[in-house]
């Protein structure tokens, strides 16, 4: 557990893994999935190149080289065998993700903020500037794209649910969580926040959405699309992200320190300091035993959830 400073503030004991590499903010982190060769960690940086890592040491993997300007969004599909990125270039790119090779550029007419894939690894979701959502078909990948329209502006982030029959989209400017029919191409509600959110998480096979605007963390169900609970902190919220185990969920934003709270209580519980800047990104890895968080200062942290149970004589 943490211990308190002389503020009262809870301190963590446990020094983090500190991932260098990138030379300017980290704005985006995303693990894989558990995979036959461990869980990896993909990073979003201004500087451009995206990064992969050992999601478990943060080892550097690999380099996805090719963007002109900063990337706001990576991610990796189910197997992490492929790689996509949205970038400030007017692109979004395809990649190998085990050879690092650009399999494919997916020119856009504005800046991409966001990417996905469909769980079954055959679509590509993107989102960004035009305010249009997009929806390419990778076994058919140079054909026109599927476009949904009408978001109010610029497409912040942006993810398949319920087995890609439905999106979830958020904008930069306007408030709630759009959930999109992607059969029927329009938005069939609209889950209430009080100001845009930043921050969308799917967990629980698909059973929960974690979102994060202004200062308060909310957890929904995505099968009713009602939130289960909301926890208001008292610091601006950029990211969050659970880790339903472990009955607790991790928060980073403008205070540069990352706070872990109970899920019941949302009482915090451990909060990690050494950031030099906000934190733009938070995600529990898929075990739960660690967290990562990327911050303006360009370096990705990874903390363990559990300090005093690590190395040696820990209790």
């Amino acid at each position: 557990r943490g211990v308190c400073d002389r503020d009262g503030a809870c301190v963590t004991m446990s020094a983090p893994l500190v991932c260098h590499g990138h030379s300017r903010p980290i704005v985006n982190l995303e693990y894989s999935q558990i995979t036959d060769d461990g869980v990896f960690l993909i990073s979003s940086s201004k500087d451009g190149q995206p990064m992969l890592r050992n999601g478990a040491t943060g080892d550097w993997i690999g380099t996805f080289e090719g963007h002109k300007g900063c990337v706001w969004g990576a991610t990796l599909n189910a197997p992490a065998t492929h790689g996509a990125t949205a970038s400030a270039d007017f692109s979004a790119r395809l990649w190998n993700a085990i050879t690092g090779d650009e399999l494919h550029c997916f020119q856009h007419k504005h800046i991409v903020k966001t990417v996905c894939f469909s769980q079954d690894c055959q679509r590509l979701l993107t989102g960004g500037s035009e305010k249009l959502l997009r929806i390419y078909d990778l076994g058919n990948i140079g054909a026109e794209p599927y476009v949904m329209e009408g978001s109010p502006s610029q497409i912040r982030t942006a993810q398949f649910t319920a087995n890609d029959s439905l999106i979830l989209s958020s904008c930069a400017d306007d408030r709630g969580i759009r959930v999109w029919d992607v059969r029927t191409n329009a938005v069939v509600t609209t889950l209430d926040t009080a100001t845009p959110v930043t921050s969308i998480e799917i967990t629980g096979g698909g059973r929960y959405i974690t979102t994060a605007d202004g200062k308060n963390v909310t957890l929904f169900d995505a099968m009713t699309f009602t939130p289960i609970k909301k926890w208001v902190m008292e610091y601006e919220v950029e990211s969050a992200s659970v880790c339903l185990e472990h009955n607790r969920f991790v928060a980073g934003g403008k205070d540069m320190w990352v706070h872990v709270h109970d899920m019941s209580s949302g009482a915090e519980i451990d909060c990690g300091k050494g950031h030099h800047g906000p934190v733009h990104s938070v995600r529990f890895a898929p075990d739960g035993l660690s967290y990562s968080s990327g911050s303006e200062d360009g370096t990705i942290r990874i903390w363990r959830t559990f300090p005093e149970k690590a190395g040696g004589g820990g209790g």
